[in-house]
């Protein structure tokens, strides 16, 4: 078969393919351009989901007549330059654009028209490609003082096939949005604008740059209860930066759609990065739910290869485990700092529920029962109005119905609660027992809690407040100076446990069980190699495993805490993370989810009863301890309702 040379227009299609994947990526590639070009606002247009029509303009440097033509031509580009010896250096890309392929593979597949004014300049020029026909350039009308505005009409129209492997209209213009929030979160000093089909979609002003003006505009692109719940991260490790907002724990998501990671400004979907997000929330959250996070990452150019794909949206790091540990311990950092935080939208979903619950109409839910007349309760005197009996809601045990029926047995006493032996009151103890002391805590008023009363000092004024009351002896109700904070009793002394019993082992180290006959277990050699490389931090978390030749690994001892395991599938788990996110994810989840279990067990149970001195201990632990504002699975241990959201409630304000 003889070796034939391509012509360039299929060339150009070829890349047309790896560069242009669908609307979304020529705009991404236009606006790419453009940023580099030093816009400050960038308008973009799409109708019929950026197939039939796109039009990006910016007010950046432009181009003269005589770049035009070189400019829709492969390999053609004003990012580079080579250096005093002539060498053209690939490794230090310092623009989101650079491999001269975007504006010739977009002319090989649609109608291309470019026009332009050069800074300086008083003329404007333009010039046209169909289909990979370039036409003359020409002078051009041109509304701003300079900057360019480049037009893509029937994307798709000279490869007819790759037009049926688009998606829906609709689906087109979802990917268009998401491309330019994510330019926008990526460069919060440049104005965007987006209009799909003649609808605005997207209206950015340009903002300071810097964490506040990144956070506005992450805040007006993600939504206010971002802003509101999110933790700013800025760490620094080696010539390594770490920046950006990552979401409490109770604020999260059902999937990792709201993840957004940069590096050196440029938009890059990564799985080191993933799995290190993942790997920082593993311990606050249940595998199904996700945090929201906006990371950037700034280090030397050299340092990162962005080379690695034509879209240039995966990039490869020099030390990928540096950046990945960074990223680890910055934000486990930085959600330790947030003590116990929980978010803002925990109050709004409750009191979304509670004005449902008012608006109800009758026969809204099983056991409705109207309440009095508008004439009050004289008409209840009257005999106008009775009291419904107790209904049993499906699925649900009645505990006023209960009640009723025997006030003196519906309940245990405080006594009856601890009979249960002494796993129970040595809880009670760890948690309540020496809380004299807690440490490092201070409060307006005086020192620590332990250094005696100090000036008077109204408990309300706690970030949590003083307990007031429990009902349905599972719920601490508390009163703070501006509100009410109500705690899920059982969810915070879980978490208050788990923190203790973490940091127990983090001391101790975890203890170790050694087997009567050490497990072999086979591997591929590369994840072999890869679980024997991280032996010593598993020996840490009380796995110790050696090699057993090419493709094995032989198990001497296992965590004690697992008890009786499967050793060769917990290996084998640990392969397929280190070979996904670089780190023994599964023997610290199953740690933890040992921890968690033991934790749950030896907590305050719901249905038993507190005192004050136990609440008010409970609330005071919680303000001490990092990361209570959520229990083991990221669900809120408490709700906090302003003053002002319950006047609403009642219509007075």
């Amino acid at each position: 078969m003889p070796i034939r040379r391509l012509p360039p227009e299929t060339v150009n299609r070829i890349a047309a393919g790896e560069v242009v994947e669908r609307p979304a990526s020529a705009i991404k590639e236009l606006v790419d351009n453009a940023i580099d070009a030093g816009a400050t606002r960038i308008e973009v247009e799409a109708h019929g989901g950026g197939l039939t029509r796109i039009l990006v303009a910016d007010d950046g440097c432009g181009l003269s007549a005589e770049e035009l033509p070189v400019a829709i031509e492969r390999h053609a580009t004003s990012k580079l330059a080579p250096d005093a010896d002539g060498l053209w250096d690939l490794l230090r890309i310092h623009t989101m654009g650079f491999r001269g392929e975007a504006l010739p593979s977009i002319g090989s597949v649609a109608r291309l028209s470019i026009s332009s004014r050069a800074k300086g300049s008083k003329d404007a020029f333009s010039i046209l490609v169909e289909g990979g026909a370039v036409g003359e350039v020409a002078p051009a009308a041109f509304a701003g003082d300079h900057g360019a505005r480049i037009e893509v009409r029937d994307l798709f129209y000279a490869t007819p096939a790759r037009l049926k492997f688009m998606k829906s209209e609709r689906a087109e213009a979802l990917a268009i949005t998401e491309e330019i929030k994510r330019q926008a979160m990526a460069n919060e000093g440049v104005g965007f604008s987006l209009d799909i089909d003649g609808r605005r979609i997207i209206r950015l002003p340009p903002e300071h740059p810097g964490p506040q003006g990144r956070l506005a505009r992450l805040s007006a692109v993600l939504g206010r209860d971002f802003h509101d719940n999110a933790i700013e991260i800025d760490q620094t490790r080696d010539g390594v930066r770490l920046t950006g907002f990552a979401g409490l724990p109770t604020y999260n998501r059902g999937n990792a759609a709201h993840q957004y990671l940069f590096v050196n400004g440029r938009p890059v979907r990564d799985r080191l990065l993933q799995g290190a997000l993942r790997a920082a929330y593993a311990d606050f959250l249940a595998r199904d739910r996700h945090p929201t996070a906006a990371l950037y990452i700034s280090l030397d150019a050299a340092e990162v290869d962005v080379n690695v794909h034509p879209a240039k949206a995966e990039v490869r790091f020099r030390d990928p485990a540096l950046v990945r540990g960074l990223i680890v311990g910055a934000l486990r950092h930085a959600l330790a700092a947030a003590g116990h935080r929980a978010s803002t939208t925990t109050a709004a979903s409750a009191l979304d529920a509670i004005r449902a619950q008012s608006l109800a109409a009758p026969g809204a839910y099983p056991g409705y029962q109207p309440g009095p007349s508008p004439a009050g309760f004289s008409a209840w005197q009257a005999g106008g109005w009775t009291r419904p009996a107790p209904q049993v809601l499906p699925g649900l045990s009645d505990v006023s119905a209960r009640y009723e029926a025997a006030p003196e047995e519906a309940y245990a006493t405080r006594a009856e609660a601890f009979a249960g032996g002494g796993v129970a009151e040595a809880v009670r103890e760890a948690a309540f027992g020496d809380y004299d002391a807690p440490p490092n805590v201070a409060y307006p008023g005086g020192g620590g809690l332990g250094e005696g009363p100090g000036p008077a000092f109204d408990p309300v004024d706690f970030p949590l407040g003083a307990a007031r009351a429990q009902v349905h002896e599972t719920y601490i109700v508390a009163q703070t100076r501006d509100g009410v904070v109500i705690v899920d009793q059982h969810a915070a002394h879980e978490r208050l446990v788990y923190e203790r019993m973490k940091g127990e082992m983090a001391a101790g180290g975890v203890a170790r069980q050694a087997l009567l006959l050490p497990e072999v277990v086979e591997l591929d050699p590369a994840e072999a190699e890869r679980v024997v490389a991280r032996s010593e931090e598993l020996a840490a978390l009380g796995l110790v495993v050696e090699s057993f030749g090419p493709g094995a690994v032989l198990v001497r001892e296992t965590p004690a805490l697992l008890g009786k395991t499967d050793a060769a599938g917990l290996v084998r788990d640990i392969a397929d993370d280190l070979a996904e996110n670089g780190a023994a994810l599964a023997l610290k989840e199953r740690l933890e989810e040992v921890c968690s279990t033991m934790a749950c067990h030896g907590s305050v149970r719901a249905g038993r009863r507190l005192n004050g001195a136990e609440m008010n201990a409970l609330l005071r632990e919680m303000e001490a301890t990092p990361h209570s504002g959520q229990c083991n699975h990221g669900r809120p241990t408490y709700v906090e309702l302003k003053l002002a959201d319950i006047e609403r409630l009642f219509g007075r304000r």
